[in-house]
């Protein structure tokens, strides 16, 4: 990594054009090089660290703040204290941290740290350390921190740590002195709980150094293979006698940087047709490898996909590696168990994957908004595992879209109606029970995306997908960003929607009130008993066995869904203002001549009572 860059042309990132840096979008950069050397005998390893740090904001900075992620697994943290009062801990921690030896613990100290060469005061506080600089960071200017570190790899508890389940020596994720996040809102040095992660944009360039009987996955792409006697084919690396070996890995614009190793782990490669070499990093055993060995037709299958339809996947390289807890995302590769089922692994490996689009390349605040992340790549993921099941390349009956949310949409109904829902701005670390937050960032969040799509129709909707991609990969979206993306491609207002939906637990209910005859003709009345306004859908099918629909969009919208690619009529009524609770309108149809009359059949709307969206004409 060329430093002296960093002096010679700051990289203040304004995305404005002449507007002031206090109106503009910005994003700090920090660029890490590091050496590490790991002892697998003591489970503990040393490093260097240089940091060159570009403030883009428009503020001085007198403190940084370091995460030190591995200090949560002691007797006592943070994290065990909360996982002792979670009503529905998590049991992969549960207890298991206060019962921690101290060669079991996890730790991170950095022993010293220097800017600009200048001594900085440095505090360690549980999993954080403080930092108070001995000069301000002014805007535009780049600094370089200078660090040494110890650290000790814990007993695998949760995503990180040595010795998993499945007997992989070691994953380490969350290992390493990272710098806070600074943005509009100012620092996010949250302690480490065990929720969400929101790390800086900027260059890795990361040096381990390990006994040679250890082959490496890791973010980043491999700069001495030969060196190392290591290619990425399918050639095992060299078991030289006794030593180390050092690999040498670079990353471009990520914001973590991601390692496994283990001394029995095989390596496979595939290129993805439409995608970039992708690594399978595993323990093969007899009940493992023929999953393992069908898994990269479908990942390649599954890059095509998203590519086409998320956006373009913007590195050279992918890696499935098997480690961690079950499995958990990182630039350029994932963490994933790997003694599964064919489709269960396939599952996993989607799942973690989408992740590259909607959080490693969209890095949105995930502890402020984990719906943007795990919603989204939940809605994603759904849609690619019914294409694979459309191609055949997995078991399991494809359904037209979007029928393959029907589940997701009814696991949403259940936790509005359970008593303990929380509205999908509360920051991660917050929500009060791990169902809340699972439900909430997982199923919620992705029923955000299945209702737009039925607010504004499935060409702008996937239009607004890869808008929303192409202006914003590479920096740090929010709610407002993405709805603005989806409102210039609809062509229609939907702040109202994000902000019942995100901000609030009011919940959706329509009902068809009355139908009856007038004359040639019939009178339908509906009403609104949720207080969360939507745009409404009503289907009437007659004795002939012909349909019709009817739009009725909600006035604040200012516009309307076009009608779908079928052959079904389509009509747009008046739009329906929020404020009242009840709307008419007649079909120049006489009654007898309707069979049943329905809101939404595609059940796309989350309404909380689906009982009261459909009338029988007897």
């Amino acid at each position: 990594m060329n430093l002296m860059k960093h002096f010679l042309i700051p990289s203040l990132l304004l995305i404005c054009g002449f507007a002031s840096a206090q109106s503009c979008y910005w994003q700090q950069k920090v660029d890490y090089k590091m050496d590490i050397d790991f002892d697998v005998q003591s489970n503990q390893y040393t490093g260097k660290q240089v940091i060159a740090y570009t403030n883009n904001s428009p503020d001085e900075l007198k403190h940084v703040f370091f995460h030190l992620y591995n200090n949560a697994f002691q007797p006592g943290s943070m994290m065990d204290k909360r996982s002792a009062w979670l009503q529905d801990a998590d049991q992969r921690v549960g207890s298991r941290i206060g019962r921690l030896k101290p060669e079991e613990m996890g730790y991170c100290h950095v022993t010293s740290l220097t800017m600009n060469g200048q001594p900085v005061q440095m505090e360690e506080a549980g999993t954080i350390l403080e930092c108070k600089l001995p000069t301000t960071i002014k805007p535009g200017e780049t600094v370089v921190f200078e660090s040494a570190f110890k650290a000790q790899s814990p007993v695998q508890i949760r995503r990180s740590g040595r010795d998993n389940a499945e007997d992989i020596r070691y994953s380490m994720s969350q290992w390493y002195p990272k710098l806070s996040e600074y943005d509009y809102r100012g620092w996010h040095a949250n302690p480490y709980v065990g929720r969400e992660f929101y790390g800086v944009w900027g260059d890795y360039d990361v040096k381990i150094t390990i006994d040679n009987q250890y082959l490496i996955g890791a973010t980043g792409y491999l700069q001495n293979a030969d060196e190392i006697g290591y290619g990425y084919s399918d050639k095992e690396v060299l078991h030289k006698p006794g030593g180390k070996l050092t690999w040498h890995f670079n990353a471009p614009n990520v914001h973590d940087f991601v390692w496994a190793a283990d001394p029995e782990y095989k390596h496979t490669t595939r290129k993805a047709h439409n995608g970039p070499m992708m690594h399978f990093i595993f323990q093969e055993t007899e009940s493992n490898k023929e999953a393992w060995a069908k898994l990269p037709e479908v990942m390649d299958e599954v890059f095509d996909y998203c590519n086409k339809n998320f956006g373009q996947y913007q590195y050279k390289k992918y890696s499935f590696i098997q480690g961690g807890d079950g499995g958990m995302e990182y630039p350029m590769a994932t963490l994933i168990t790997g003694n599964r089922p064919f489709v269960s692994l396939v599952g996993v490996a989607v799942h973690e994957l989408l992740h590259s689009w909607y959080q490693m390349m969209l890095a949105t605040d995930e502890s402020h908004y984990p719906w943007m992340d795990e919603g989204f790549t939940s809605y994603a993921s759904t849609r690619v595992m019914n294409h694979l099941k459309a191609k055949g390349l997995i078991s399991g009956e494809a359904v037209e879209h979007p029928l393959e949310y029907l589940s997701t949409t009814k696991g949403y109904v259940g936790y509005a109606k359970s008593g303990y829902e929380e509205p999908m701005i509360t920051h991660a670390d917050y929500f009060n029970t791990n169902w809340a937050y699972g439900v909430s960032s997982y199923v919620k969040g992705s029923v955000f995306l299945n209702q737009l799509e039925y607010i504004v129709g499935k060409e702008a909707f996937d239009n607004g997908l890869l808008a929303y991609f192409d202006h914003w990969h590479g920096k740090h979206p929010n709610d407002i960003n993405f709805v603005r993306e989806m409102e210039k491609v609809a062509d229609m207002e939907l702040d109202w929607y994000r902000e019942y939906w995100v901000n609030t637990t009011l919940t959706i209910d329509y009902a068809i009130d009355t139908v009856t005859a007038n004359r040639k003709k019939t009178t339908i009345s509906l009403k609104r008993i949720g207080m969360v306004p939507m745009p409404i859908d009503v289907v009437v099918t007659y004795k002939n066995g012909k349909k019709e629909m009817f739009n009725i969009p909600l006035r604040i919208m200012r516009g309307n869904k076009p009608a779908p690619d079928t052959k079904t009529p389509y009509t747009v009524l008046p739009d329906w203002p929020w404020v009242n609770m009840s709307y008419e309108f007649d079909i120049p149809v006489k009654i007898k001549k309707i069979e049943s009359i329905q809101i939404d059949p595609s059940g796309a709307m989350a309404d909380i009572e689906l009982e009261n969206n459909t009338f029988k004409i007897e």
